[in-house]
């Protein structure tokens, strides 16, 4: 069995679920929050912009949009609400984001209902052979956005000094407030970013898999688990992790008897990350 189709097209889902890793890891690194509500921000990006698209609006300006939704919605929880929760227990600040999730959903759900839909990009007929396999510049352009965005990020925290400031935070938050690093605007710039990322996973996984409010809302869960597989901390295990974790998700779809259950797979790898690395990222939660 040629598994190798399967295997390139995992690589632009993976690319996705790096992202969103990725997204995750920064916010929880400056803030000590794990955002349950990741996947809905950047599901409401994606349906403004399938309803700008409907609408006859240009492309460029759906995806500007998008991210400008998903980014506003990340900035006024993280400004408004995620203060009231800093000084309480980590699990209570991570439970808290499930709150805009489910906000989201029901919004979504009112104005677009379930009804499966899917982002259209023109990219999507535009594709280059790579062993005889079709690889569409979508996936392409989701694979080098996924690079470029961590190394942007890698700039930022090592190059910057909001960068020096988040790793501060990411070490003692109460030290960090005493030698004069601005919390509150540094936490609002970790949640401003993590909504970016959110807004283009959302539109790329519209795209790939389907325009849904429920299941782009637990894109979170195969991103939790790359996060987990880069121990909460290293951006390029994240990232590299996310990818891993796409391709083995797409070789599933081959195996008749494994198939049907294959979008099980970011779930069962999840659980398979807690299970192994549980002393990891309990030890990573323990140091917020």
């Amino acid at each position: 069995m040629n598994f190798l189709p399967f295997v390139i097209s995992g690589l632009g889902i993976g690319a996705v679920y790096a992202l969103s890793g990725v997204g995750l890891v920064v916010l929880f690194r400056a803030t000590g929050v794990l955002n349950f509500a990741f996947g809905a921000f950047g599901a409401i990006g994606a349906h403004c912009a399938w309803q700008l698209l409907e609408w006859k609006m240009p492309l460029v300006a759906a995806i500007l949009a998008a991210v400008a939704v998903s980014t506003t919605i990340s900035f006024l929880y993280g400004r408004i609400f995620a203060p009231m929760l800093s000084h309480r227990d980590i699990v209570v600040r991570a439970v808290g984001t499930l709150a805009p999730a489910l906000l989201l959903i029901a919004i979504m759900g009112v104005i677009w209902g379930e009804l499966p839909r899917r982002l259209q990009f023109p990219t999507d007929q535009m594709f280059v052979s790579l062993f005889a396999v079709r690889l569409t510049y979508t996936r392409i352009i989701a694979i080098i956005l996924a690079a470029a965005m961590v190394v942007a990020i890698t700039l930022l925290l090592n190059r910057t000094r909001l960068g020096l400031d988040m790793r501060a935070l990411a070490n003692d938050r109460d030290l960090s407030a005493v030698l004069g690093v601005r919390i509150l605007y540094t936490e609002t710039a970790a949640w401003i970013i993590t909504g970016i990322f959110s807004g283009f996973a959302g539109l790329l996984l519209a795209d790939l898999v389907r325009l849904q409010g429920t299941f782009l809302t637990l894109l979170v869960i195969p991103a939790i688990a790359a996060a987990i597989l880069g121990q909460l901390r290293s951006l390029w295990e994240t990232a590299v992790a996310g990818i891993l974790i796409g391709i083995a998700e797409a070789v599933l779809t081959p195996i008749p008897w494994i198939s049907p259950y294959r979008a099980a797979a970011p779930f069962v790898i999840a659980l398979v990350a807690v299970t192994i690395l549980g002393g990891t990222a309990r030890a990573a939660l323990k140091d917020r």
